[in-house]
């Protein structure tokens, strides 16, 4: 067996054909088309669902629009399947994982695609050996044999890509190179659904590798290593860090930010939660980020607000933490603050404009005679349309209190948070993390984020999700019923 610089060098030679491989995208209004029997449509990276690799592997010739030649190819497998050879140690096939690795950060974008299809296609169970193994199992239900069967049916199942990937994660570096691999699949899954296979394999490895047993939480303060606040101005997903007195003021003595870390990357947080200590529940973002505010009194803080969740690995996407995240560090600061009574969140609702655009006529047509009334005499327009409403919204901050337009705002925001979508779930996906931990929607605020951002997604509002900690079991036992645990304020402004 070749070792894994053979890849480089085939590889290289391959260079001068490159340019043949590359196809134009799609589409230009970038919409994802449903591959065809031929290879004349493209996914969303612009490289065509074409021949099977079991298919390519056969063949003699490479299609023009194909990164590898059916003779890199094979040698691509030999060298995976080298790494999972029973004859070696485990940690010689970790440094044959490695080496593949090394060929994986230098390959173009289409030749990792190869990678992926291979890893996907050819590391599969044994089709006859898991057919038998499940006839047996059956046959041995409620016998003796039973527990037996399960454990040979349960083996039979396991495929060869399994082992690939803990022999990948075996080097110093190997899990971070799968999580980064994953990152780097993830956007072409839709287009291509060969990958699939691949990508629930590594989604139920990592479940398994990142349980929070294994996850260390700790706090980041100024004191921090600068590279690890450097991460914190680089992942921060809810609200941009603008500079280093932005993340000054997030981390000052009245804020607290805890990440979950885990071992093999020590000095990523995988995801992050930045929290104000305050003597309130708090209804706008702007006093949180005015860097020249003073510190708040710990000695009256009440009240926690977490106002900015980030999970900072696209490659973890399906595996969850931010539940046990929020629980651990609402322990750690009832220790170090017990005055603590409230904890609550201050939550952007990103789907909400949106969703307004395509729902603003079936919530006008749920008005009385006397709010439609009143909301057309707000816009100019008797009756309002949908687009007489959407057009006087436009406008948002500048809406007096007391405005049509204002509360029907709110109310549209409240049936949106309030009431599960066609699939019996939050519509909102904000909501559906904090939904899903327990919290209940507790209140609406207008202009919370006055923002370009906040603007965009939802007319400036934010909302307040509030873990009581009494009764988060019987909210998600409420969800799951398909009911939305709200606060009555909520409840008062359904329509």
């Amino acid at each position: 067996m070749t070792g894994p610089g053979w890849l480089n060098r085939s590889v290289s030679r391959l260079a001068g054909e490159k340019k043949e491989s590359k196809m134009p995208v799609a589409s230009v209004d970038g919409a994802q088309h449903a591959p065809k029997k031929i290879v004349n449509s493209a996914p969303a990276d612009g490289l065509p669902v074409g021949r099977s690799t079991r298919e390519r592997l056969n063949a003699t010739l490479r299609k023009k629009e194909e990164a590898l030649s059916p003779r890199v190819l094979r040698r691509t497998l030999l060298e995976l399947q080298s790494i999972v050879d029973p004859r070696v140690s485990e940690v010689e096939g970790g440094r044959r994982a490695m080496g593949v690795a090394g060929w994986y950060a230098k390959a173009a974008p289409n030749e990792r695609r190869d990678m992926w299809l291979l890893m996907s296609e050819q590391f599969v169970a044994d089709a006859q050996k898991t057919k038998l193994a499940q006839e047996q199992f059956a046959a041995a239900v409620g016998t003796p044999d039973e527990a037996a069967a399960e454990v040979r049916y349960r083996r039979a199942t396991v495929s060869p890509r399994r082992r690939l990937l803990q022999r990948f994660s075996a080097f110093p570096e190997g899990i971070r190179f799968l999580v980064d691999l994953r990152a780097d699949m993830l956007p072409h899954l839709k287009a291509d659904k060969r990958l699939q296979a691949l990508d629930v394999e590594m989604e139920y490895m990592f479940s398994t590798w990142f349980d929070v047993g294994f996850l260390d939480l700790r706090r980041i303060s100024w004191d921090s290593p600068a590279s690890l606040i450097e991460k914190l101005i680089k992942y921060e997903a809810v609200h941009d860090i603008k500079s280093w007195s932005d993340v000054k003021n997030r981390l000052d003595s009245d804020r607290r930010c805890y990440g979950f870390f885990h071992p093999r990357l020590p000095d990523d947080p995988l995801i992050f939660v930045e929290v104000a200590l305050i003597d309130k529940m708090a209804g706008s973002i702007t006093p949180l980020l005015d860097e020249s505010a003073d510190a708040a009194d710990l000695n009256k803080a009440t009240t926690a607000i977490f106002y900015s969740i980030s999970n900072t690995q696209g490659g973890l996407r399906g595996v969850s933490f931010g539940d046990s995240l929020i629980k651990r560090v609402v322990e750690t600061l009832k220790d170090e603050f017990p005055k603590l009574k409230v904890f609550a969140t201050l939550s952007p609702i990103p789907g909400f404009r949106s969703w307004l655009n395509k729902n603003a006529g079936a919530m006008l047509d749920k008005l009385d005679d006397k709010a439609r009334s009143a909301l057309g005499r707000a816009v100019g327009f008797e009756p309002p349309s949908a687009g007489h409403f959407l057009s006087a919204a436009d406008d948002a901050l500048a809406l007096p209190e007391k405005s049509p337009v204002r509360l029907m705002l709110l109310r549209c925001a409240a049936q949106y948070l309030g009431h599960v979508s066609d699939d019996a779930r939050p519509a909102d996906a904000v909501a559906r993390f904090h939904l899903g931990n327990g919290a209940r929607v507790e209140r609406l605020n207008w202009a919370g984020d006055p923002s370009g951002k906040g603007l965009k997604q939802s007319y400036g509002l934010m909302v307040n999700y509030l873990y009581d900690l009494k009764r988060l079991d019987k909210h998600r036992a409420l969800l799951a019923q398909g009911k939305i645990p709200v606060s009555g304020e909520i409840e008062d402004l359904y329509i």
